[in-house]
Formats: structure tokens, C-alpha cells, sequence
């Protein structure tokens, strides 16, 4: 696989489940008492983090996988129920999702310091979700050197992308929110959503045939 196969591969994966767009519309909410200063600095820092939280899975996450002796196969099976039920709910009622997560980011609304990692980084911008999606795209690397390489380098430059889409939406989210009036938000929601629930449809059926052609371990 080349690096831009492996960019094209993961960065969906990533900007449909963190949905950037869609946060910052809650980003706008919990920062709203801050200075343009401290929200720009708050931007930068989520960005940070929720890229940090991505590398981290994608480079590490296989090794824990094999501590726990947990297959890859099981690994997409269950990742990818977890990203389509996160998506199905958020397809059918994107109201409830949204108020679920403003709840949890304003549970700890303090300086930018305390709640840059926890809660807008995580579980609000790279949650469970997103980490499962790292650690699958990483476990499902190649062996050869050569492509390896290719392979950490596109999945890499995707986790970058996304990290910047972040930092991007998230600083420029009083602008976006003027955009869109409620009813635009939650298509534009329910839109990222099926596509999130793809995707992770798309993950259980790399799990399952892994297991019908005996490349479960």
C-alpha cells in the first residue's frame, strides 16, 4: 500500500468519527466565555492532544492488542460495532447526541489548561471511537519494510490532517456557527453520521471475512 493509498484510507475514517465540523458548534458553546486569545489557544491545544491520542493508537495500539491476546479480527468486529452504533444513534436523533456531548464538555469548564485534554480532547473530540478506528488502521498494517513505511506515513499524514481540520474548525467555530442555522447543523450531522456508519460497517465485514478465511489471529 502507498502512502497516499493509506492517506486516502484513513482520513475519512478519521474526519467522519472526530467530525470536527460538526464539534465545533459545541467548541463555540464551551468557549464562549473565553477571550479570542485564550479560544485560539484552546483550539491549538485540542488539536495537539486529539492528534497525540490518534498517533498513539495508531503506532502503540497493536502492541496492547498483543499483550491482551486480543486477534485484529476481533478487534474490527467489535470496532466496528462500536463506530456504527455510535453512528446510527447519531443518524436518528443527532439532537440527543449533541446534548450529550455539550453535557460532557461543559461538566469541567475551567482555564484553558484544565479542560483542553480532558473533556474537549477526550471524550469529546478523540473518544473511544476514535481510538478504535486508530488501532484497527494500525493493526492492519503490511509486513514488508518498504510498505510499511508507506503505510505509517500516509496513516500518519491523515492523523495530521485531521488534527489541523480540528484546530481550524475549532478556532474559526464562531464564524462557522453564523453559517449554519439549526436545521443546516443537523443535516450537515446526520450526513457525517451515515458515512461514519459505513465505515464502520465496512470494519465488521473486514472482521468477518478475516474469520471466514481463517485470518483471525
Amino acid at each position: 500500500m502507498t502512502a497516499t493509498a493509506a492517506f486516502l484510507l484513513a482520513f475519512p475514517a478519521f474526519f467522519s468519527i472526530v467530525n470536527p465540523a460538526g464539534a465545533a458548534f459545541i467548541f463555540n458553546d464551551v468557549a464562549a466565555d473565553y477571550t479570542d486569545a485564550e479560544r485560539d489557544r484552546l483550539a491549538a491545544r485540542v488539536a495537539l492532544f486529539s492528534l497525540m491520542v490518534m498517533l498513539a493508537a495508531l503506532w502503540g495500539g497493536v502492541y496492547v492488542l498483543n499483550f491482551f491476546g486480543i486477534s485484529l479480527a476481533a478487534l474490527r468486529l467489535a470496532g466496528g460495532a462500536v463506530v456504527a452504533a455510535r453512528a446510527w444513534v447519531l443518524l436518528n436523533a443527532p439532537e440527543q447526541q449533541e446534548a450529550r456531548k455539550s453535557e460532557q464538555a461543559n461538566e469541567r469548564v475551567g482555564s484553558v489548561e484544565e479542560v483542553a485534554f480532558f473533556p474537549l480532547t477526550m471524550p469529546f473530540t478523540t473518544g473511544p471511537g476514535t481510538i478504535s478506528v486508530a488501532i484497527a488502521l494500525g493493526a492492519g498494517h503490511p509486513s514488508e519494510l518498504d510498505r510499511l513505511l508507506a503505510f505509517f506515513l500516509g496513516v500518519s499524514a491523515a492523523a495530521v490532517g485531521v488534527a489541523l481540520c480540528v484546530w481550524l474548525f475549532y478556532r474559526f467555530s464562531a464564524r462557522i456557527v453564523g453559517l449554519f442555522s439549526r436545521t443546516g447543523r443537523h443535516s450537515v450531522n446526520r450526513m457525517a453520521a451515515f458515512l461514519l456508519l459505513c465505515i464502520g460497517v465496512q470494519i465488521m465485514l473486514t472482521g468477518a471475512l478475516d474469520v471466514l478465511h481463517g485470518n483471525a489471529g
